[in-house]
């Protein structure tokens, strides 16, 4: 049954007697929604203008990227508390009045409207985002990744047979006269199969450094400490990859947290502002 509203002396229309309102105001949840979203957006944009002014393609000029990472998540916060505190006092301000209902329950409703209004604005955020993302950059990342999936196949087991082969050829005298390119191709691919296993053998150690005294002329203990200097900033660099990919890992777990209790807070804030808001339009 729709509810029927008279006017009273033009007083707030209120739902004549007999008539009892539904306690779902869904286009007033709907509308907060809307606002959430809107707000969340122009914010976002807001933001990212900002970052982008403080923010320098040249080294040692403009903020760091430590700054902006940390400038960026307290505006993620920040956005989502303002537009969830918007939508849920919409949510809350624009419902129907109910008449015959015990205070508690009013609060109570308030407060349902405007968490199904941030509620409804994250899921239609969330659907939107991962819509634009996906139909940007989906095709492109599936394609990237399947070739550099087998480039590194493909550079490892070449890397792999290279080596065997060049296992067997191998002399304890080699020949100074041999190519550059062959050399370097070799060293290249010992030095590859000993950091894709951890370290490089003593045996390959011993061969690295019989090439490099027998091209460059150097004492076999001069060209062995050559070598191992080599191999010590070669493992070097491999854990600075490492250790860069690992701290993105845990700044995208921080990041994720973050945002998880800013979205709890954010429905808080909904809630307490659809109960602010129902007061003010019952007041």
């Amino acid at each position: 049954m729709s509810d029927m509203v008279v006017v009273v002396d033009g007083s707030s229309p209120v739902v004549s007697p007999g008539v009892q309102s539904a306690a779902l105001a869904w286009r007033a949840v709907i509308g907060g929604a809307l606002v959430a979203v809107a707000a969340t957006l122009i914010l976002a944009a807001l933001g990212s203008g900002i970052g982008l002014s403080i923010a320098s393609p040249f080294p040692g000029s403009g903020a760091s990227a430590g700054t902006i990472g940390v400038a960026a998540v307290i505006w993620l916060v920040v956005t989502q508390w303002i537009a969830s505190g918007m939508g849920g006092y919409l949510a809350g301000r624009l419902r129907t009045k109910w008449v015959g209902v015990h205070t508690h329950e009013v609060f109570f409703r308030d407060t349902a409207h405007g968490f199904l209004a941030w509620a409804l604005a994250t899921v239609i955020t969330a659907v939107a985002i991962a819509s634009i993302a996906t139909g940007a950059v989906g095709a492109g990342t599936r394609a990237a990744a399947t070739v550099a999936s087998g480039a590194m196949q493909g550079a490892g087991q070449a890397a792999g047979n290279g080596y065997y082969v060049d296992s067997l050829f191998r002399s304890d005298h080699p020949a100074a006269d041999t190519s550059t390119a062959d050399v370097r191709g070799e060293a290249g691919r010992i030095l590859a199969m000993g950091l894709r296993n951890g370290d490089v053998s003593a045996a390959d150690r011993g061969y690295l450094a019989n090439l490099v005294a027998a091209r460059t002329g150097l004492s076999p203990a001069d060209a062995r400490t050559r070598v191992d200097n080599v191999i010590g900033q070669a493992k070097a660099a491999e854990q600075k990859v490492e250790d860069a990919a690992d701290t993105a890992r845990k700044n995208a777990a921080r990041l994720s947290i973050v945002t998880a209790l800013a979205m709890l807070i954010g429905a808080f804030i909904a809630s307490v502002a659809g109960a602010v808001g129902g007061h003010e339009r019952d007041a």
